[in-house]
């Protein structure tokens, strides 16, 4: 892989990533567009491209809406686009092995039901939840975008 070089440190990632959740945007977005200047993307791109992605895809609850969200800047930074580049498929999908593994260790889970506790298996209501103090106060959704803008940070800082 060459050499990627961020402008900022880890920290002041994770920094924008919370104050962009608590801004609105899901926990995707605060991951992604926490890079889209330094990836290129216009803002609307890099918020359309990860909206779909909140609330565990679609508030599916699967896969954590930040993990995926860092995975987006990981493929955008040191992806691969060649279908026939096994070599950098290989090396991608370790990568994105490697991101899962240090956001469970900081986290727990990568599954967004296991991070906020829910019980039920399978889909929550497609409606979103309003942006109050009680939904802020009840979920650590800000603190996990931190925690994924400062992993992918750090991985590529390395």
């Amino acid at each position: 892989m060459e050499k990627i070089v961020l402008k900022k440190k880890p920290d002041e990632y994770a920094e924008i990533a919370g104050k962009l959740f608590l801004q609105g945007y899901n926990c995707s977005q605060s991951v992604v567009l926490t890079f889209a200047e330094e990836l290129g993307l216009p803002l609307e791109m890099a918020a359309k491209l990860s909206s779909s992605f909140g609330g565990g895809m679609g508030r599916l609850r699967e896969v954590c809406g930040t993990v995926s969200g860092m995975f987006i800047v990981a493929g955008l930074l040191a992806g691969y686009s060649n279908p026939n580049d096994y070599a950098g498929k290989t090396e991608h999908y370790k990568r994105i092995q490697e991101l899962a593994q240090r956001f469970r260790e900081c986290a727990g889970s990568i599954i967004c039901r296991e991070l906020l506790g829910l019980k039920k298996d399978g889909a929550d209501s497609f409606v979103p939840e309003k942006r109050t103090d009680e939904y802020y106060k009840k979920r650590p959704c800000k603190e996990l975008a931190a925690t994924s803008a400062r992993i992918v940070a750090e991985y590529f800082s390395e």
